[in-house]
């Protein structure tokens, strides 16, 4: 292990020591490479512990480790199900309340991007940030027009603090490979280098400005979700200026139901949101947690989420979409072999796996929760059985979709917060079936085909020079047809062998006969005859 991610592994474990939180990751399978760094710890010694409750401990501590930490605080808490209340309320902080750096610091990277001071660029800056979060901060504005706008602007040095994380996610990635039996399986190193691309695209706002500018050309006129305008002339890698959303957050229950929203139906708008995105789109907002969701209310029976923060988004390839929206149709008709063979069609349980068997396991873990509102279902419980079931199969974990995932649960958390009797199997079912029957009509179909001509011409165009360069190479000998095969080397050597061997035989024969025929005419002298005699016997004896 290198020593700069040694003595960063020490620093983490001081740090939750000092906070009181290490027991929480006493009992995990990474506690093994930081007992050491335990034992150096004078806070450990001494057994100093910060005062609070224990969530938050929790959030200081994960605050006080950057921003990995952070965004692994914020995801959990979406998860108000799998975590006790005082934790969670604590970790819901660490959405858009963490410590903002000085305001002073904020006007001087925006006026460096920008090239122009402040007060040229807005009509007022509000030097109070509106929100901190792990990766920016956000100050609101107003444009010379009158415009109402958000200025978000990265946090200085943060990308020397993520990099520095990364590599420790790095070495326990290794270490679970090392010394965890199924580690293999959940290609660790894999995940690591998905998550890398993720948080790095994060800190370049230019991207996110294209994110948000898809999303909003995507939802153009639809009544489910709202993407605010960006204002592409004010936006560079550091610094991103787009319309300020006034709606509730959707975490404030309280205002939502004062104001009389449907909260049913907005619950079930964002179910048809994240299959829309994700199926119909091909472009789905994968960081979903509340403080980056907010709802309009101006007509409270059909409200609108309204999201903000684009830094990450996710696609899938064609392939697995496919799958995915197979595996979804199939698992909300009860159809359980269908999900065992597509599978094993997809690659992702191994050839040869029995079908009736994964059949067997996806019944018995998925059975009992149909037709069962959200508040009555533990997905935890029902994740783990899944995990353990998959674990019996030798199923690999698909590192191309644990961005999809993590959104899925929480959405899934998002729902179960808002409206807790939602029927997640009635609502989803019939956007998944009217999408796949729009995606078989023959006009889509036709209409793909069309897209495909262009590329299908180019392809024909180009047959007569590929075959005319063929014919040329061959003509002057200068063909050759590649082969690649892992087993060509292995092949040759055996075939040189077995030729060494049919020689051997050869000449072994030749001395055994020489000696036979030496023996039946000339019996003087004998010893020329003997030694043929023995060499081949010997030689055949080898070979056989």
């Amino acid at each position: 292990m290198k020593f700069r991610v040694f003595t960063r592994l020490l620093q983490i474990h001081r740090v939750l020591v000092r906070h009181g939180v290490d027991e929480f990751v006493q009992g995990t399978r990474f506690a093994g490479p930081l007992r050491l760094a335990y034992l150096a710890s004078p806070a450990a010694w001494f057994h100093i512990r910060h005062p609070g409750t224990r969530g938050e401990r929790l959030r200081l501590a994960l605050q006080e480790l950057g921003p990995i930490f952070m965004k692994f605080g914020q995801a959990l808490s979406t998860r108000r199900d799998l975590l006790p209340a005082d934790i969670a309320d604590e970790l819901a902080r660490l959405q858009d309340r963490v410590p903002a750096f000085p305001a002073n610091q904020a006007r001087e990277l925006i006026e460096q991007a920008l090239g122009k001071p402040v007060t040229e660029v807005f009509a007022q800056f509000d030097t109070e940030p509106l929100a901190a979060a792990t990766i920016a901060q956000v100050h609101s504005a107003q444009l010379k027009d009158g415009s109402d706008v958000v200025v978000k602007v990265v946090r200085p040095g943060i990308r020397a603090l993520i990099e520095r994380d990364i590599e420790v996610l790095y070495a326990l990635a290794e270490l679970a490979i090392q010394y965890w039996s199924i580690g293999h399986k959940l290609k660790p190193v894999e995940i690591v280098r998905e998550y890398q691309k993720t948080i790095l695209d994060e800190l370049d706002l230019m991207r996110e400005a294209a994110n948000a500018s898809q999303l909003r050309h995507n939802f153009q006129g639809s009544r489910l979700l709202y993407a605010p305008k960006v204002y592409f002339e004010l936006c560079r890698s550091n610094v991103m200026v787009m319309e300020r959303v006034h709606g509730v957050q959707i975490s404030d229950m309280d205002e939502l139901r004062k104001r009389g929203t449907n909260i049913q139906r907005l619950a079930e708008s964002g179910v048809e949101i994240f299959f829309t995105q994700v199926f119909r789109h091909n472009f789905f907002h994968a960081d979903m947690h509340p403080g980056n969701i907010f709802v309009l209310t101006d007509d409270p029976e059909n409200p609108v989420y309204a999201a903000i923060d684009f830094g990450i988004v996710g696609t899938l390839d064609p392939r697995d979409q496919h799958y995915l929206a197979e595996n979804f149709l199939a698992f909300f008709n009860h159809d359980f072999r269908r999900v065992a063979q597509l599978h094993i069609d997809s690659g992702w349980l191994p050839a040869g796996t029995r079908v009736d068997e994964v059949e067997s396991a996806v019944r018995t873990v998925c059975e009992p929760i149909f037709n069962k509102p959200l508040k009555e279902i533990s997905f935890g419980q029902v994740l783990m059985r899944l995990f353990e079931a998959a674990q019996r199969f030798d199923m690999e974990v698909q590192p191309q979709l644990i961005l999809l995932q993590k959104t899925l649960l929480q959405i899934e958390g998002l729902g179960r917060q808002l409206y807790p009797d939602l029927d997640l199997w009635k609502t989803a079912r019939p956007i998944m079936q009217e999408w796949m029957r729009a995606r078989m009509s023959p006009l889509n179909v036709l209409r793909e085909w069309k897209q495909q001509l262009p590329d299908i011409g180019e392809a024909i165009r180009t047959v007569p020079t590929l075959i005319q360069q063929a014919l040329m190479q061959s003509a002057e000998g200068r063909y050759r047809l590649p082969v690649r095969s892992e087993g060509v080397a292995e092949l040759r050597k055996e075939l040189k062998a077995s030729a060494r061997r049919r020689d051997q035989t050869i000449l072994a024969s030749a001395l055994l006969f020489s000696g036979i025929v030496w023996f039946a005419l000339v019996r003087d002298p004998a010893w020329p005859g003997l030694l043929c005699l023995l060499s081949g016997a010997v030689t055949l004896l080898r070979r056989s």
